[in-house]
């Protein structure tokens, strides 16, 4: 387990400093005002327009970049910050919550399939790692057989959690990259705005490759104390 805590340690150490650079550039780009004078609920409403889309809201929601598509309900959700403002930072996020929306419009079929897993990863999530280690435990006290299955079970549930956060990387790489080229054909951007929201998209991205390389690493661990690594 000792060997665990370390992977787990330093998985943390690089995503606290993903995300602490990710929200120091946020901050930089939010001093960014729009030439436009637009807000970024303005800014997704007209991407929403400019794609022809109807049917989907732009709302306010609590919190700092709690900025989220749902596709439940169709709604477009903004942090206030970004609800209100009218800066790079805010137009970058906006176009890339509306990219997602433009996703779901268009089936593109990364995202379908990223919506069909979220029932079964809210539940992997949670139980998986409980299911490998009490089946560890009950293999090591009764010997090898049902306590290897059920933790062999747990990894089959770890396994579908990575493989979704390994397909939540195209999924945000793609909205990304609809937003910077909706945000570039349509000129709403001075060179230096467009400038700031391309590298905030950029360091939002990574926060996605950092938790799926995390999620691979955990699963590879586990993987080896089912199949007969070393149980420290």
């Amino acid at each position: 387990m000792i060997g665990y805590y370390i992977l787990i340690g330093v998985i943390a150490l690089v995503s606290w400093a993903v995300s602490a650079r990710l929200k120091s550039k946020f901050e930089q780009y939010s001093k960014v005002g729009l030439r436009n004078g637009m807000s970024g609920a303005e800014i997704a409403e007209k991407m929403l327009a400019d794609h022809g889309i109807r049917d989907v809201r732009v709302i306010s929601t609590p919190g700092r970049l709690t900025d989220h598509y749902n596709p439940a309900d169709k709604t477009v959700n903004l942090s206030e910050a970004v609800y209100n403002e009218r800066n790079a930072a805010a137009a970058a996020v906006a176009a890339h919550e509306v990219g997602h929306a433009v996703q779901h419009a268009t089936a593109y079929e990364w995202l379908t399939m990223r919506s069909k897993l979220v029932p079964v990863v809210n539940v992997a999530s949670g139980m998986s790692q409980w299911l490998i280690i009490g089946g560890l435990i009950l293999g090591a006290a009764a010997g090898a057989g049902f306590g290897y299955y059920i933790a062999i079970a747990g990894l089959g549930l770890m396994a579908i959690a990575t493989t979704f956060s390994f397909i939540t990387l195209p999924v945000e790489y793609d909205a990304s990259n609809r937003a910077l080229a909706w945000l570039k054909n349509k000129n709403m951007l001075s060179q230096q705005e467009y400038a700031g929201s391309e590298d905030a998209l950029k360091w939002a991205a990574r926060t996605y490759v950092v938790a799926a390389i995390g999620a691979l690493a955990s699963l590879l661990y586990w993987a080896l104390q089912v199949f007969g690594g070393s149980r420290d």
